[in-house]
C-alpha cells in the first residue's frame, strides 16, 4: 500500500545542484526499498489469529499450515507441498534428503545462501555460468560436471523459469539430481505449467520481500511421494508418532502464525500480482528511451509475477556507473540494490578457492557490474514510480554535469 503519512515530495530538478548528493534535501522524505512487504487484508488476518488463540494450536504441524499446504498444492497444481520454517533450511532438507554430496553446481548469479548452506554442510559449491538473459546455463553446466558431482541446484531469478528441459537432460545424462531454487518465482510458468513440479524438488521462499509471504518461510514442492514423506519426517525430528523415531531430523516446522500470514496472502495474491504489473508497466513507460537503461521485461508465457524491477545499466551509454547511480538514488532515499553483487565466486569464504582455481565468469562478472534493481512489487506506490522515473530521467539528461561533480 502506498505511504500516505506525509504528502508527496513537489522537489523539481534543474540543475545537478538540486540533487541530494550534493546537499539538497531528498526527493522522498522516507526510503523506498526495494520489494516493500505486502499486508494482506488485516481483518482476513486476524481472523486467522483468532482460531489460533481459540485452539491454543500454535505449531507443530497445525491445521493452517495442513490447510496452507492443501490450497498451494491446489493452487501450483503439484502433488506435494511441505512448508518450513524458511527456504534455507528448506533446501537443506531436500539435499539431505536427496543423500547429496560431494560437489554441487549452483550458479554464481545466485542468493550466497545456496553457497554457505553448502560449504556448512560439507560439500563443495561449484559456481557456474549464466546466460545473457541470468540464468544457469546448460552448456556450462555439462562442461562442469564430474563424477564428484551430487546435485545441480539451478535459480528461477527474477521468477523467470530456467531453461528446464535443457537443464534436465544434463542431469539425466549425469545421473544426478536437478533442484530448483524458486525463491523469486511463485506463479510462474514454464512450459504453460505452474512452476513447482520440475527437477526432482522445487524450493520457494516465502520471506516477507517476495511476492508471496509468510512473513517468515520456506516451501517444497515436488511430485514424488516418497521424497515428500521423507522431507515432512525430517522436519520434525524424524518423528512419526509422540514417541517413535524414525530417523534424523531437525526442528524445521512453519508456526500457525506464518500459516495465518500465507494464507491470507495466498487470497491476496491475483490481486498483489495485478498491482505489481501496473508497477512494472510504470516503470517501462517512465524509462522508455533512456539510452543507457534497460529493462527487464518477463515473456508473457511466464505468468512472471512481475515482483522485481530489474535494470541493466551501460556506462558507456548512460555517462554514469551503475554504482555511481546507485549511490546518487540512495541519497534521495530511493534505496536501488546491486542484486547478487559480487558474484558467488568473488564473496568470501569462496573467494579464495575460485581465485587459486583460476575461475572465470565474464557473463556474471558483467551482470553484477550492470545490474540494478529499483523499488517494485504490489506494495510500491505508481506515484512514487513516476516521481524515481522523472529523477532518472533528470539524471542520465545531465550525466556529464553530474559526473564532473562527483
Amino acid at each position: 500500500m502506498p505511504d500516505t503519512a506525509r504528502p508527496p515530495s513537489d522537489k523539481r530538478f534543474e540543475s545537478p545542484g538540486d540533487l541530494a548528493i550534493f546537499g539538497a534535501p531528498p526527493l522522498f522524505d522516507t526510503p523506498r526499498h526495494v520489494n516493500r512487504p505486502q499486508a494482506p487484508d488485516r481483518a482476513a488476518f486476524e481472523a486467522f489469529m483468532a482460531g489460533i488463540w481459540e485452539r491454543r494450536w500454535f505449531t507443530n504441524d497445525g491445521p493452517l499450515v495442513q490447510a496452507l499446504e492443501a490450497r498451494l498444492a491446489e493452487w501450483l497444481d503439484v502433488p506435494h507441498c511441505v512448508l518450513t520454517c524458511n527456504a534455507t533450511i528448506a533446501l537443506d532438507l531436500v539435499m539431505q534428503a536427496l543423500g547429496v554430496r560431494g560437489e554441487v553446481l549452483i550458479p554464481s548469479y545466485t542468493f550466497i545462501s545456496t553457497a554457505h548452506l553448502l560449504t556448512l554442510r560439507g560439500m563443495r559449491p561449484v559456481f557456474c555460468e549464466v546466460g545473457a538473459d541470468m540464468l544457469l546455463d546448460p552448456a556450462d553446466v555439462a562442461q562442469r560436471i564430474t563424477q564428484e558431482t551430487g546435485a545441480v541446484v539451478a535459480t528461477h531469478v527474477w521468477g523467470s523459469p530456467c531453461d528446464v528441459d535443457g537443464l534436465q537432460m544434463v542431469c539425466d545424462r549425469a545421473g544426478v539430481p536437478l533442484i530448483f531454487d524458486a525463491a523469486h518465482a511463485f506463479g510462474g510458468r514454464y512450459g504453460g505449467h505452474r512452476l513447482g513440479r520440475f527437477g526432482a524438488a522445487e524450493v520457494f521462499s516465502l520471506h516477507a520481500t517476495k511476492a508471496f509471504h509468510a512473513c517468515e518461510g520456506g516451501l517444497i514442492t515436488t511430485t514424488d511421494a516418497a521424497l515428500a514423506l521423507r522431507l515432512r519426517l525430517t522436519r520434525n525430528f524424524g518423528f512419526v508418532a509422540s514417541d517413535q523415531v524414525a530417523c534424523a531430523g531437525i526442528n524445521a516446522k512453519m508456526s500457525e502464525l506464518h500459516a495465518a500470514m500465507g494464507l491470507a496472502n495466498l487470497d491476496a495474491f491475483e490481486g498483489t500480482r495485478a498491482a505489481a504489473r501496473v508497477i512494472h508497466a510504470g516503470y517501462r513507460d517512465g524509462l522508455a528511451g533512456v539510452a543507457g537503461i534497460a529493462l527487464k521485461c518477463p515473456a508473457q508465457a511466464e505468468d512472471n509475477n512481475h515482483h522485481y524491477v530489474v535494470c541493466e545499466i551501460d556506462e558507456g551509454a548512460l555517462g554514469l556507473s551503475r554504482d555511481r547511480l546507485v549511490e546518487i538514488l540512495t541519497a534521495e532515499n530511493v534505496y536501488a540494490r546491486r542484486y547478487f553483487y559480487p558474484g558467488g565466486h568473488r564473496s568470501p569464504p569462496h573467494l579464495a578457492r575460485t581465485e587459486a582455481e583460476g575461475l572465470s565468469l565474464p557473463v556474471t562478472d558483467a551482470l553484477c557490474a550492470r545490474v540494478m534493481l529499483l523499488p517494485g512489487g504490489g506494495a510500491a506506490d505508481l506515484e512514487d514510480v513516476t516521481r524515481t522515473c522523472a529523477l532518472i530521467r533528470f539524471i542520465a539528461a545531465q550525466a556529464g554535469a553530474i559526473g564532473g561533480r562527483l
